[in-house]
């Protein structure tokens, strides 16, 4: 498994819990010496966990060495990071081929080459001609073998998925990849073999269709405002549909995240240059990354229209819950517009302080708690839906708090609870309030 970061290090303990025997490489000494010393660097609920049992049983390795757990190996697999590319937001493939060079030099034997990264339609044919011209005598399968995993909940998800894509044009790497995944196979969890190019595009499309999902349910939430409906009744109601289901119909501050930002913008621009432009993508990458701001507005507002000199208090910085990325998440661009607005921020997250402290204003500062960071502000932000800020003591937030207004970006609490403790209540796409009468600014 060469790369030990989020996709790499998941896998790679996955495939060796299955009972293979499996080598995480990567070039970072730092990170390789601190797995060796059972230290994991992201933030996985049951990772830690996971990698120690392995390790212990000797399935699991770790090793800055290439040439070695290459040549021993049956089947490699590509897991290095494919972000944006400076300056036209094509996926940057560099790391991909400077790998695909490394195995070149140091297979041995008829060897399948598995492409896990999220690559751009034809990136497994560039690392075959790669291959083969540094090495005309490298006997490879290369294969394209997306993976689907969620922050948070990416154990589960590799154990029990949904489906597992295989990607191919050597019919002799069909074998090899129904012996990894053998486990799950067992278990009628289903294979759909594809080609190379077909299965590259169904990462990127699945992707695209969630992002646009997610999109589609914050415009409805905007509509519900206006017109007096309730987005989260819109959103069950249209969910029962079996053809359209309820996962990713929660509005909120839009989407963020290490994949469907970077993925949608390569998807956008792999289509343009085919000449065949994706515009439904286009549009939902334009209304995502104008929603941000727009939910710092909505605080803007909530607090009368002006926010000079107040202290606002953030709760939850990363883009989800159970993960510790803060990759293009909302809060970053929240904070940033209400301090250009003249605010104060405090801002606590369970997990992302740490992570967050590079990517944000040394202005803003961090509280140990919730309630800690209550104590004086003008306002409260809900931004992630961390389970911690879900029964939160609503009445002990309010007497520590200079003015009581609660900003729920994630809709957790109701405005008659809300208002029962005293607190002015502002959230998303909620235009009647919980017993169905139609607000007064919706009315309007």
């Amino acid at each position: 498994m060469i790369g030990s970061g989020y996709v790499g290090l998941v896998s790679g303990a996955c495939f060796a819990d299955f009972g293979h025997s499996v080598v995480c490489i990567d070039k970072d000494v730092k990170k390789i010496a601190a797995l060796e010393q059972g230290q994991i660097p992201i933030y996985e609920p049951g990772l830690d966990e996971l990698v120690a049992e392995n390790v212990k049983a000797g399935r699991l390795s770790f090793t800055t060495e290439f040439a070695g757990p290459v040549g021993d190996a049956d089947v490699v697999f590509i897991a290095v990071g494919t972000p944006s590319r400076r300056g036209d937001g094509h996926a940057d493939l560099s790391y991909v081929y400077a790998v695909a060079r490394e195995i070149a030099a140091a297979v041995t034997g008829f060897t399948v080459v598995v492409t896990k990264s999220t690559v751009p339609v034809g990136t497994g044919d560039e690392v075959e001609r790669i291959i083969r011209e540094t090495n005309p005598a490298a006997d490879v399968a290369v294969v394209s073998n997306p993976e689907f995993l969620r922050e948070g909940a990416a154990i589960a998800d590799f154990k029990k998925p949904d489906r597992i894509v295989v990607g191919l044009e050597d019919e002799r790497a069909r074998e090899p990849m129904v012996e990894v995944y053998r486990p799950l196979y067992l278990n009628y969890s289903p294979i759909v073999f594809t080609s190379r190019r077909s299965s590259e595009l169904i990462k990127y499309a699945a992707n695209a269709f969630l992002a646009m999902k997610i999109t589609f349910i914050n415009e409805v939430a905007d509509l519900c405002e206006q017109v007096g409906a309730d987005v989260q009744a819109v959103s069950r109601g249209i969910g029962l549909d079996n053809r359209i289901g309820s996962k990713f119909l929660h509005a909120g501050p839009g989407y963020g995240g290490s994949c469907f930002p970077k993925d949608t913008l390569a998807l956008v621009k792999t289509a343009q240059d085919h000449g065949s432009p994706i515009r439904l993508i286009e549009t939902t990458v334009a209304i995502n990354d104008q929603r941000k701001r727009a939910m710092a507005r909505k605080v803007i507002q909530a607090c009368g229209g002006d926010v000079r000199g107040k202290l606002i208090a953030v709760l939850g910085l990363t883009f989800k819950p159970r993960t510790d990325d803060m990759r293009e998440a909302p809060s970053l661009a929240i904070i940033q517009a209400l301090q250009d607005a003249g605010a104060r921020i405090v801002a606590h997250d369970p997990v992302g302080m740490e992570a967050a402290k590079p990517l944000l204003d040394e202005r803003v500062t961090y509280a140990a708690s919730p309630y800690d960071a209550a104590a004086g502000a003008n306002a409260l932000v809900l931004v992630t839906e961390w389970d911690q800020f879900r029964a939160l003591d609503l009445g002990r937030l309010k007497s520590a708090m200079e003015t009581p207004v609660l900003v729920d970006l994630r809709n957790v609490y109701s405005r008659e609870d809300a208002a029962r403790h005293g607190f002015s209540y502002t959230s998303v796409g909620r235009g009647v309030d919980d017993t169905g009468d139609v607000l007064e600014a919706a009315a309007e």
